[in-house]
Parts: structure tokens; sequence; C-alpha cells
């Protein structure tokens, strides 16, 4: 085959550093368009993005030419900064180093899309601890609680 064809979909999500509740949904909104937009200027179209006090969930397609953890530290790093720019009160805004990364098969697009805009409802019961947990033994992560959080 001479043509390099691929079509990767991830659910990414990660939360502000220590969990601290720092966004407030008029600027969870913006966030999000600012996410979506630095990924799409990257050739990986967003297909969802949510941003809620204390996490972001994004559902996109990873270009065949770029690497995941480039991928994420660009969104991390320019959201990041841009947050700090919109309020004094953001000027110790940091994601955690670390995310979950999950490939989601396009038979279940859908199911992740609505997933992700459900968050505001799915977190009145869930921390984003217990939510994190659960994804990562639903994909069968193995992982060690001394090093998920920060």
């Amino acid at each position: 085959m001479s043509q390099s064809l691929a079509r990767i979909a991830v659910h990414l999500t990660f939360s502000t550093k220590h969990r601290r509740r720092l966004i407030v949904p008029s600027l969870g909104e913006s966030l999000q368009r600012y996410m979506a937009a630095t990924l799409n200027g990257n050739e990986c179209p967003v297909i969802e993005a949510k941003v809620v006090e204390d996490h972001a969930h994004i559902l996109f397609l990873l270009d065949r030419k770029r690497s995941l953890a480039d991928a994420v530290e660009e969104v991390k790093k320019k959201s990041s900064k841009w947050a700090k720019q919109q309020d004094p009160s953001l000027a110790d805004f940091y994601w955690q180093s670390g995310y979950g990364a999950f490939s989601v098969s396009q038979s279940n697009m859908g199911m992740v899309q609505r997933y992700i805009l459900q968050q505001d409802k799915h977190h009145a019961k869930l921390s984003f601890q217990d939510e994190f947990r659960i994804l990562l033994k639903k994909h069968e992560i193995e992982w060690d609680e001394r090093y998920v959080w920060e």
C-alpha cells in the first residue's frame, strides 16, 4: 500500500494540579474552545471537549504524524498559559503533569461524546479521582496510587 491511512480516536483526560477547583463555568467554556482550537490547529480534530471545575475531557482524532505525548503537551502548555492571561487570580494555574489517554473505537464514539457532555451531572455524584480509577479499570490499565495524583 502506497498511502498511509489512520483514524485514531483518543479520549484524553487530565486534572488541574492537585485537583484545585479553579475553573468557573464561563472560563471552562472558553478554555474548552481554546483547547479545541489548539488541537485542531495541529491536525488533531476535536470531536468533543468539556472542561469542568478541576479537569478536562477531550475526544479527538490523533494526527498520524504526531505523537500522543506531543499533542497532549501542546494543548496543556498552551491552555495553561492562556488561562493565566484571562484572570490575575489564575496566576498559579497549572494542569497536572500526567494524563489519561484511552483509545476509542468508531462504534463507541457517540457514547464517549455523550459521556463527555454530561460531565456536570456525572460529577455531582463522583469525584475526578474516582472517575479516573473507573476509566483505568475499564481500559485494563495498571496504576500505582502513589504516582497517579499530584
